[in-house]
């Protein structure tokens, strides 16, 4: 009886035995492959960025550290200094997250505890085509439509009103012109909301029932369930989300350029206009001659939206990573 038992396994484990040698053969490809997969994304990575800080390093001997600081862009006495698009670039990028993440919180909200189910799919799918409209249409879309109407309904008012007051007035000083730091900020923030949404749902929704139930049975609110559960449970997720959409503002290129005002000089007012890294280098590199000081100031300028680029993920590493701690 025992030898019948053991002649059976060995029928039915021969298949799978027959089947190893074919598997010891591909399994190493496989991982061949995903070794290569993972070393070209370095070994490009890499390419970038030394290409960046080669194509740079002339304007950076020849201006110094001061390149950073410096707030004069001329190009007809060729100086070069990076302070106005650093800062354009930082503060857009800052107001478009001021904007959207209220927004994107409302939004998710609506999506997972509100909404009836036969409105979650349809506005959940629409929030996800904003993702899809290219850029160039949001900067044509901020030009001929949030432009003048900015300028018209809402810089006055807020000139009038705020204006006086003693520091805040610096702020929302000038003339009503329409394109400006503030109106970038408000159309990044239409294109980050619907990354920070998406991701902010999918947490939402993640949060396990049992732990909402719990509360709804000691008499929480809907708004108390969703601030003292649902955002505690998920917000590691929500900080990398923010993050995420902070990174993606700060490279955006053609909306900016469109809406901006494309002005190379500093200015503390939310109205005026300004500069990013890359509505400079969008607007510059064409007329930029090869191996012009010029253009090696705006190679510059590409390492250093690289450098804020890399210093913002870095960040947003650490913080998920202290808050999982």
């Amino acid at each position: 009886m025992d030898a019948t038992i053991t002649t059976a396994k060995a029928g039915a484990l021969q298949p799978i035995d027959q089947a190893k040698p074919t598997g010891a053969v591909a399994d190493p490809i496989f991982v061949g492959a995903l070794w290569a997969s993972g070393i070209f994304v370095l070994i490009l990575l890499g390419l970038i960025i030394a290409q960046l800080f080669e194509g740079g390093l002339p304007a950076l001997r020849h201006f110094g550290i001061d390149f950073l600081w410096t707030a004069t862009w001329n190009p007809v006495t060729e100086n070069y200094g990076a302070l106005v698009m650093i800062y354009g670039t930082v503060l857009s990028a800052v107001i478009a997250v001021i904007f959207a993440l209220p927004l994107s919180f409302g939004i998710a909200f609506f999506l997972t505890e509100i909404a009836p189910e036969a409105l979650r799919r349809p506005i959940g799918v629409a929030v996800q085509l904003l993702a899809a409209v290219p850029s160039i249409i949001y900067g044509m879309w901020g030009f001929f439509v949030v432009v003048p109407l900015i300028a018209a309904y809402v810089q006055p008012p807020l000139i009038d009103w705020l204006g006086p007051i003693p520091v805040l007035g610096v702020l929302f000083s000038g003339p009503p012109l329409g394109s400006g730091m503030l109106t970038a900020g408000l159309i990044l923030a239409v294109m980050i909301i619907p990354f920070i949404t998406a991701m902010f749902v999918e947490t939402l929704e993640s949060v396990p029932p049992m732990l909402k139930e719990s509360a709804y049975g000691v008499g929480a609110t809907t708004y108390e369930v969703y601030k003292n559960v649902s955002i505690p449970y998920g917000k590691t997720a929500m900080v990398g989300a923010v993050m995420l959409g902070l990174g993606r503002a700060l490279g955006e290129t053609m909306a900016v350029t469109f809406v901006i005002g494309n002005a190379t000089r500093l200015s503390a007012s939310l109205f005026a206009p300004g500069a990013t890294i890359a509505s400079t280098i969008a607007n510059e590199f064409p007329e930029a001659a090869i191996g012009s000081l010029k253009l090696t100031s705006l190679l510059q300028l590409g390492f250093i939206l690289f450098v804020i680029s890399f210093i913002v993920l870095a960040l947003s590493r650490a913080l998920v990573r202290s808050r999982l701690d």
